[in-house]
């Protein structure tokens, strides 16, 4: 049985050569439908618009692509498409015939790819904003206009987090030119226009409706994405999705699919996100970025359990980063960081959002949960540059391995030399190691595995098996999940494990 494999990818088309199109017309346009609702006419929103909106071409070193899945995906996906115009044009036998496209094996160069996108223009002087993956690594970019000009593109800067690009053209007179619209005020329904340049075939127009707000689809911290039904495929990346006034809401980045192509699963980045990147960019060609320099993770409903916390809003700390603005304040493990500047932290996402869009140097109020009471924790966040502002700790999935449990389904041994060694731990990871974790347990469950180290049980640092055991055996008396803290590859993370399933 075939599985169809569901992906989720950027949607510059990259390829070695551009493939030729086979364009079947038709031969007459279908009879109306009695009572058919008429279609709302939007050519003269189309004939606005488009004039700004440019195909983007680059030419890449053939590495630079193949490190990139997306771009190979673009590949395999333009691959089969030359592979059935092939078919359609041996089935049909339409090769050969006046005007037809021959259709021949490509020969792909080996040293260099080329990919192609979409821009749009946002200035008469020729600033163009297209997307990170399909002109952040280029080594020549050619842009074409509505009227068949080609002009080469200088990368004026790029930020590879938020997948946004800025790019300069000279023109010897003014450019048309679109601009941003306020995002926060889209609603869901609203209906929208895409233009862009899907599979190199050019200028390309398609309408649909705001399907929902706030998407998170993994790709990165800063995911806040407008999805739509407007058809976008593979080439549009980095072009405009425009509301019905003509102006920019979001930047089209990413498609969800089982094939690679529209399924009505499109991803724009929000102008609200967009605009104040491209001003940093168009000033100093990268994006600053505020650094708090902790290790976060989300709050779940054990852990908020075992601290005593009212909900599950906020960001735990992990773990503080040596050197960084978070150690220098004060902040500590364990803690839960609620606010910045009295603004509420509800996820891991509100904190490193908030963070990195505070200018560096800047001192911010932080809203700290500790030991069971709230406090305030003054900061001043430094520079991320190229650095992540918040790493979001790891949890990997358990080994499954038989072991005598102790308490919670965990067999806790002292840290020996040769656990040292072995682990990989310097003198200053102190704790006790997790020898073994039976299967099906509570701590199972919550991803513990052997080789862990547990530093820490509810709010006491543990050194030795005996105390984390009456450690635990003491948190079972309170009828509350039990935060322990675990240190594992370099990172730490705080699990909370109820007595209950125990």
């Amino acid at each position: 049985m075939t599985k169809t494999k569901t992906i989720l990818t950027a949607l510059a088309l990259t390829t070695a050569l551009t493939a030729p199109v086979l364009v079947v017309p038709m031969l007459t346009a279908p009879p109306a439908i009695a009572g058919q609702a008429v279609v709302q006419d939007l050519s003269d929103l189309a004939a606005k618009v488009t004039p700004a909106v440019v195909n983007v071409a680059v030419t890449m070193k053939a590495g630079a692509a193949d490190d990139d899945e997306t771009h190979m995906a673009d590949r395999s996906q333009q691959q089969q498409m030359e592979e059935f115009m092939q078919r359609f044009a041996e089935r049909f036998g339409q090769q050969g015939q006046p005007g037809m496209p021959q259709m021949k094996p490509q020969q792909r160069p080996a040293q260099k790819a080329q990919a192609v996108g979409t821009g749009f223009i946002i200035d008469a002087n020729g600033w163009i904003v297209t997307n990170f993956h399909v002109a952040g690594k280029a080594d020549s970019i050619t842009v074409t206009l509505t009227d068949g000009r080609k002009l080469p593109a200088k990368l004026m800067g790029g930020d590879e987090k938020t997948d946004l690009a800025l790019l300069k053209v000279e023109s010897d007179k003014p450019l048309p030119f679109v601009t941003f619209a306020d995002a926060t005020k889209v609603r869901v329904g609203q209906p929208v226009m895409a233009v862009g340049n899907p599979f190199g075939l050019g200028g390309t127009v398609t309408t649909g409706i705001v399907s929902a707000r706030g998407r998170d689809i993994h790709s990165g911290p800063f995911d806040d994405y407008i999805q739509t039904d407007a058809a976008i495929n593979r080439g549009n990346s980095g072009g405009p999705l425009f509301d019905m006034d003509g102006h920019v809401i979001g930047i089209n980045t990413a498609i969800f699919s089982p094939s690679g192509g529209s399924i009505g699963l499109g991803f724009a980045i929000p102008s609200s996100l967009a605009e104040p990147v491209v001003a940093q960019l168009k000033a100093n060609g990268r994006v600053e970025r505020g650094l708090l320099g902790v290790q976060i993770q989300p709050v779940t409903e054990e852990l908020a359990q075992s601290m005593s916390l009212g909900s599950e809003k906020g960001a735990l700390v992990a773990q503080v980063q040596p050197d960084s603005p978070a150690l220098a304040a004060g902040i500590k493990s364990g803690d839960v960081i609620k606010s910045v500047d009295d603004k509420s932290v509800d996820s891991i996402r509100d904190l490193t959002r908030m963070i990195s869009g505070i200018k560096p140097g800047t001192s911010v109020k932080l809203g700290v949960w500790r030991d069971g009471k709230d406090m305030a924790v003054t900061a001043k966040v430094g520079d991320q540059k190229d650095e992540a502002a918040v790493v979001k700790a790891k949890a990997d999935q358990p080994d499954a391995k038989k072991a005598e449990p102790m308490s919670y389904g965990v067999s806790l041994a002292p840290i020996s030399p040769e656990a040292r060694q072995e682990l990989k731990l310097d003198d200053s990871i102190k704790g006790v190691v997790v020898a073994a974790v039976e299967p099906g347990s509570p701590a199972d469950d919550q991803g513990l595995k052997a080789g862990d180290v547990l530093q820490q049980v509810g709010k006491d640092m543990v050194d030795s098996p005996k105390v984390a055991a009456d450690k635990l055996k003491e948190a079972k008396k309170t009828g509350k999940p039990v935060l322990m803290k675990i240190y594992r590859e370099g990172m730490t993370r705080f699990v909370a494990i109820s007595p209950r399933a125990a």
